[in-house]
């Protein structure tokens, strides 16, 4: 796997990163920003008051705050963990910088993706919804090809390259920290994953909405007492990362590129771990019944906030206030190993294991997360029972095979089939854009008229044409788009 990865893998992950992906990203986000007059800013208030009143019953179907936690449930994972460390090793302490910049531009992105998935979402029988990329770009732009080159692209990376990054994670932590043998930690999560993913969407959204809130919430109280321990450092680690972020300072110093590789390595990591334009949470936020749109758009933005700019954030003081005891960056690789060492040397080595459980609660709800959002463009591809068990048993095996490959191997697979996806979406999320901006125009009018917005896409004068085939425009959306 070494040659493959120095010979093909590097080389286009390289050219993709470096030439192409960067830019469209902050463009697309910048110009979604304007179009929407910063939209992540404006209504930052609401998304929190969203979040509150987002657990209605949804009866059958999925509710609003379910499906933000499943996309949660992806997001927070081992890009908040491994991820931050990555990128601080390769790039120093300026790459958090840029991976706060990525996130509050991606909020915007983040909400007219999720906007989208709510307009063209299609009933999926159980009385919840499926929808996502794949579903806008057949449905909006009238491209069944784009829809399947789209979801093909999805499939292997949530299914595969990301779920191998997760596993390796674990594997990595459990390693490092208990002794315990890659093989076994390969067979218990195959059998782990085996349980959940038989269980369909509608399970990983129940196991998501405890789980994942009382995780975050436990890591970021932990973060909160280390930053308490250490409050007189915290305006000389903030000055860091912003003059590391630019090449400038001593912190710079040890890093190979300067303020390139700050850019790239913040860059690529917050897009890993906030996902905001890769057109991966659209898949969880389609499955929410809601009664507009644009609610569930700025659930989803809010969850960009929460990703990064909250627990990226903690996971980047943890390593800084430990120094160069633990972190020298430039020198390793190291994922989830050197946050695990971080913590044991500001609180002591009896938090490796409440660290450990940490680690593996995330990177394991994120297998979970990737599952459901495979599963539903494996639905759009319209594969047939057998062909889910299938896959259900393939995602099992690259769940074992990803916790035994090494490290570097498995993200910079996680790299390339991410950035092919992202370029794909961040395309339609142009050309579609003016959907999502009518929908938000729509709920704007509704809201300072003092109504609870309702959306329909038959005679709405905010979208660009009627759109007769919806499920907002059914005789029962009136019933299945009340909550949140």
């Amino acid at each position: 796997m070494g040659a493959i990865q120095t010979n093909l893998i590097d080389p286009v992950s390289n050219v993709l990163w470096s030439y192409v992906l960067i830019y469209v990203l902050l463009g697309v986000g910048l110009y979604l920003g304007v179009r929407t007059r910063f939209v992540q800013v404006r209504m930052f208030g609401r998304m929190i008051r969203q979040i509150a009143s987002s657990r209605n019953d949804a009866g059958a179907g999925i509710s609003s705050f379910q499906a933000f936690c499943v996309g949660l449930a992806s997001r927070v994972g081992t890009g908040n963990i491994a991820g931050v460390a990555i990128a601080l090793t390769l790039g120093g302490p300026g790459a958090i910088f840029w991976m706060w910049v990525v996130a509050l531009i991606g909020m915007a992105t983040a909400l007219v993706e999720a906007t989208l998935a709510q307009v063209f979402k299609v009933p999926a029988g159980d009385g919840s919804f499926r929808g996502g990329p794949a579903f806008y770009i057949e449905r909006g732009l009238g491209s069944r090809r784009g829809g399947i080159v789209f979801a093909v692209l999805l499939i292997f990376t949530f299914g595969v390259a990301f779920n191998m990054v997760q596993a390796n994670t674990i594997s990595e932590v459990l390693a490092s920290g208990h002794g315990v043998g890659e093989g076994w930690s390969a067979a218990g999560l195959m059998v782990l994953t085996a349980v959940v993913v038989f269980g369909g969407v509608r399970r990983i959204a129940r196991v998501a909405e405890f789980m994942l809130p009382a995780m975050a919430l436990a890591y970021v109280l932990l973060a909160a007492v280390i930053i308490a321990l250490n409050v007189t450092q915290v305006g000389a680690v903030l000055g860091t990362i912003v003059t590391a972020a630019f090449g400038v300072g001593e912190a710079a110093a040890g890093i190979t590129g300067g303020l390139a590789a700050a850019l790239l390595n913040g860059a690529k990591r917050g897009l890993f771990s906030n996902e905001a334009g890769m057109g991966s949470a659209p898949n969880a936020a389609a499955t929410a019944t809601t009664s507009h749109p644009v609610k569930q758009g700025l659930v989803q933005s809010l969850g960009v906030f929460v990703d990064t700019i909250i627990v990226c954030s903690a996971t980047a003081f943890i390593i800084l206030f430990a120094g160069p005891d633990v972190y020298r960056p430039g020198e390793t690789t190291e994922g989830a190993s050197l946050t695990q060492a971080a913590v044991a040397h500001e609180l002591g080595s009896g938090l490796t294991w409440v660290m450990s459980v940490l680690i593996f609660v995330f990177a394991f709800s994120s297998v979970l997360g990737n599952y459901s959002y495979a599963e539903v463009n494996l639905t759009f591809l319209r594969a047939r029972p057998a062909a889910l068990t299938v896959f259900r048993v393939v995602v099992i095996g690259v769940v074992g095979a990803g916790a035994l490959l090494e490290l570097a191997t498995v993200w910079a697979l996680a790299d390339v089939a991410m950035g092919f996806m992202a370029l794909v979406n961040l395309v339609a999320l142009v050309l579609l854009g003016r959907w999502a901006l009518g929908a938000l125009r729509d709920f704007e009018r509704q809201t300072k008229a003092g109504q609870d917005p309702v959306f329909r896409t038959t005679g709405n004068p905010d979208l660009p044409r009627d759109l007769p085939d919806s499920v907002w425009t059914d005789e029962h959306a009136g019933a299945k788009n009340t909550t949140a």
